[in-house]
């Protein structure tokens, strides 16, 4: 029996409750969390944004002590620090074969599996195949990975999601090049972790957007060198900065229509836009035909940061072995398991950065 938050069905509000949790089958693994962020995309499903079966034990970024492993589990063994991946490759897909595992058609099969279940009997399904909202989750060995050395096992838990989207977002999507100038819209968890790949890129000027004046020094302590507060100027204020041009790279970590569009418009002629937030199917984005022609700009989706979690993380623990990627920076707020709709509520106002729960 362990104490985890169920969504038990879309648009209602979670529960904290004791479920009862199996022991592994082969190839899976027991892992005892000692930490899990506190993400938008949680807040995602329980509005129906995204869509997962339910009920759920969401939670989706953590970090943990493997417990026991199941029969034919290798790689990791009862007593390890792991970091848990929402998002395992299959190997065996189409976008697995070319290389683009953060595409893999599988991905997100094992939220459709039963992990575990209520005390009155009732199926549970883990979230985005983790349920890292929970004080132990058993998951495919596919969905751990070991814990690099020289990385606190509670700041790991940020790699498995905010770091991982934010660095690849940067190196990965936007390909930022030293010196090139950078915009990030939405400083919460995801856009603090951006603009501190931004900074290691070496980017000259990184502009971080907000829609609330408190969080400027946040932004700034993590790297940026100016903060524009949210309006329908954003886009001309972002050109002013830059000398009339606009920046080279906008990243969008809100996933709303009008950011998007605003961040595709502060951008230079040629200049390039990485979309990472998530929106809903109501937030519909227009251009048209003769202004993407005149403006030559680029505008793509990221997908978990277009990051493979197992040749990232060893390099984003040099970053944090160096000094040069500070993990807890992130975290505005520690909270307990039965904090987790505060935090939700925080998230809707646009309040602080990322909030970690700490077991």
């Amino acid at each position: 029996m362990v104490r985890a938050a169920i969504l038990p069905a879309v648009g209602s509000p979670l529960e904290i409750a004791e479920i009862h949790l199996p022991e592994p089958s082969p190839g899976q693994v027991r892992v005892r969390l000692a930490a899990a962020g506190v993400c938008h995309s949680d807040l995602s499903l329980t509005n129906g944004t995204m869509r997962v079966p339910v009920p759920a034990v969401l939670g989706h970024e953590g970090a943990g002590t493997v417990v026991s492993v199941g029969e034919g589990v290798t790689h990791v063994a009862p007593g390890d620090g792991v970091v848990l991946n929402w998002a395992p490759s299959c190997g065996k897909c189409h976008a697995c074969e070319i290389g683009e595992v953060w595409l893999c058609g599988n991905a997100l099969a094992g939220a459709a599996e039963v992990y575990a279940r209520r005390t009155d009997g009732t199926d549970l399904h883990p979230g985005l195949n983790v349920a890292a909202f929970a004080e132990e989750t058993v998951v495919a060995a596919g969905c751990v990975l070991p814990v690099p050395d020289g990385v606190p096992l509670t700041d790991a838990a940020l790699l498995g999601c905010a770091v991982l989207t934010g660095y690849g977002a940067v190196h990965h999507s936007a390909k930022v090049r030293a010196g090139e100038t950078v915009a990030v819209y939405g400083v919460g968890g995801v856009g603090l972790a951006t603009l501190q790949a931004a900074r290691i890129a070496g980017a000259g000027q990184i502009v971080a957007v907000d829609v609330s004046p408190e969080k400027e020094e946040l932004a700034r302590s993590a790297g940026a060198t100016d903060y524009v507060v949210a309006s329908e100027t954003t886009a001309r204020d972002i050109r002013g900065l830059t000398g009339g041009h606009g920046v080279d790279v906008a990243v969008e970590c809100v996933g709303r229509a009008v950011t998007i569009r605003t961040a595709w418009e502060s951008t230079r002629r040629g200049g390039r836009t990485t979309v990472v937030g998530i929106g809903g199917k109501d937030q519909q984005v227009t251009f048209n035909a003769l202004e993407l022609f005149h403006w030559g700009r680029t505008l793509s989706g990221c997908v978990y940061g277009n990051s493979d979690p197992a040749v990232d993380l060893p390099v984003l623990a040099g970053h944090v072995r160096a000094g040069r990627l500070d993990l807890g920076a992130l975290v505005t707020d520690r909270i307990g398991l039965d904090d987790i709709p505060a935090a939700f509520e925080n998230m809707v106002a646009g309040k602080g950065g990322r909030a970690l729960i700490t077991f």
